[in-house]
C-alpha cells in the first residue's frame, strides 16, 4: 500500500501513473490514504462562490482539485483507490467501470461486505456543496441502497485514470459546513454506507488494501507485483505544483 500523503501529492501520483500507462502500456491498481484531512473538488465542478476558503482553512483541511470528475469529497476516514491503464484495448468507459467494479466487489467481500450496483440515477443536480456520496450514480456500488464507493474516470492522451473513495466512516455529511452560504440543513443529506457501520468496526487502510490486491490477483493477474515508487517519484514531484496552484483549484 502507498504511504499516506497530502492531497496534492496523491493527485500528482495518480496523474504521473496515468502518463506512465500511456508510455508503458501497463496497468496499476493503487490503494492509498491521506496524511491529513483534505477536501477535493471534481475536475469540472464549480467551486467559486460555493465554498468558503476561510472556513476550510479554519477547519485545518487541505484543498485540492482532482484530475477526474464528480462532486466534492472529504478525504479523512476513507480509503482511496486508483486504476491507471492504457486506453487501447481497455474498451468503452462502461466496460472498464464494470471490470473495476468486479475487483472492488470481490475485495469488499473479502472484508465481509456485500455490495451491489446502483440502478439508474436521478438527473444530475445543479452545482452545490452537497457531497458526492449523497446519491449513487448508475453502476456505483451501494450497500443497503446507500452509496459506499464513489468513482470517476478520466481519459487523456491514450490512458485512463479511474479513482474513487471507499468510506470507512461518515465525514461527507459535514461538507455543507464549508459552504459559502447556507445551502440546506445537514440532516437533510442521506447518510452514506460506511465500512464501520456495515462491519461494526473501522478496518485499517492496510487491511482494505490487502483485500483489494487479493482481488486483483484473483481476477486480473495472479503474478501482479508491487510497483517501485522510485520509478515514478521524479515525475510525481514535478506535478505537485500543478495541484497546489490555486488557478487549478479554483479554475471554476
Amino acid at each position: 500500500m502507498v504511504p499516506p500523503r497530502v492531497g496534492a501529492e496523491n493527485m500528482a501520483r495518480d496523474s504521473a501513473l496515468q502518463s506512465r500507462a500511456a508510455r508503458t502500456g501497463e496497468t496499476v491498481f493503487s490503494v492509498y490514504s491521506w496524511s491529513r484531512p483534505a477536501l477535493s473538488f471534481g475536475r469540472n465542478q464549480p467551486a467559486r462562490g460555493l465554498y468558503d476558503l476561510k472556513r476550510i482553512r479554519e477547519a485545518d483541511v487541505d484543498l485540492v482539485r482532482r484530475p477526474t470528475g464528480g462532486r466534492a469529497i472529504l478525504h479523512h476516514r476513507e480509503v482511496t483507490y486508483s486504476v491507471t491503464a492504457p486506453v487501447d484495448g481497455a474498451g468503452p468507459l462502461r466496460e472498464t467501470y464494470s471490470r473495476i467494479n468486479r475487483i472492488l466487489q470481490l475485495g469488499l467481500s473479502h472484508l465481509g461486505v456485500l455490495v451491489e450496483l446502483a440502478a439508474t440515477s436521478e438527473r444530475a443536480r445543479v452545482p452545490s456543496v452537497r457531497p458526492c456520496f449523497e446519491i449513487p450514480g448508475e453502476g456505483e456500488l451501494v450497500a443497503g441502497g446507500a452509496k459506499l464507493v464513489g468513482s470517476a474516470q478520466w481519459r487523456e492522451n491514450g490512458a485512463l485514470l479511474q479513482h474513487g473513495s471507499i468510506l470507512v466512516a461518515d465525514d461527507q455529511s459535514s461538507l455543507p459546513d464549508f459552504a459559502a452560504a447556507a445551502t440546506g440543513a445537514r440532516e437533510s443529506i442521506p447518510v452514506p454506507a460506511t465500512l464501520e457501520s456495515l462491519l461494526g468496526r473501522a478496518p485499517a487502510p492496510v487491511e482494505v488494501a490487502a483485500a483489494m490486491f487479493e482481488a486483483v490477483r484473483a481476477l486480473e493477474d495472479s503474478d501482479a507485483a508491487e510497483l517501485a515508487e522510485d520509478e515514478i517519484r521524479g515525475d510525481v514531484l514535478e506535478r505537485v505544483p500543478h495541484f497546489l496552484d490555486e488557478d487549478w483549484t479554483w479554475r471554476r
